[in-house]
């Protein structure tokens, strides 16, 4: 099970009225879809300086909380997939990792940068439906970077943006 809220954002979590975050990691990632209805996806995410994992997921449901399955693969079978499969270019995502002071990390994503469609979101995932719900941004100085939750807003996923980016 995934459980996690998306906020719209505008840019990495910096500057003079954000509290200093320390980055965990940062990835180089590409991903694409073989089904929307259910989610079936492959992702290649190079970490910064390390190695490279191509994963393939599957999802279902929407909103706060979804059954999530993720397996890896080889380089092999993700390029057939893209290619003989998918057959359209992939989403590119950087996606940097900040720890959070009670232990939780938020996850910034910058989507097809250089696109006319670019954009960024913010997403933090928890360990139950109950913690996602009470969690506020205001209690760690991010009220105003966080502001646009649109967790439950239909047409927010990675693949409606698919959808709308790649058909």
């Amino acid at each position: 099970m995934e459980i996690e809220r998306k906020w719209m954002v505008n840019g990495w979590p910096e500057g003079e009225n954000l509290p200093a975050l320390p980055l965990k990691e940062e990835f180089a990632m590409r991903q694409g879809y073989i089904s929307v209805r259910p989610t079936v996806r492959i992702r290649e995410e190079a970490l910064k300086g390390g190695e490279t994992a191509y994963i393939l997921c599957f999802k279902s449901g929407s909103g706060l909380a979804r059954e999530e399955i993720e397996r890896p693969i080889d380089k092999k079978l993700f390029d057939e997939l893209e290619t003989k499969i998918i057959g359209k270019p992939l989403i590119g995502k950087i996606r940097r990792s900040y720890a959070l002071p009670d232990g939780l990390v938020l996850e910034v994503n910058h989507v097809d940068e250089g696109q006319p469609t670019a954009f960024w979101y913010a997403e933090v995932e928890y360990p139950t439906v109950d913690a996602a719900r009470s969690w506020k941004p205001e209690a760690f100085g991010l009220a105003d970077y966080l502001n646009d939750d649109v967790t439950d807003q239909p047409g927010q996923s990675m693949g409606a943006y698919w959808e709308q980016t790649r058909k």
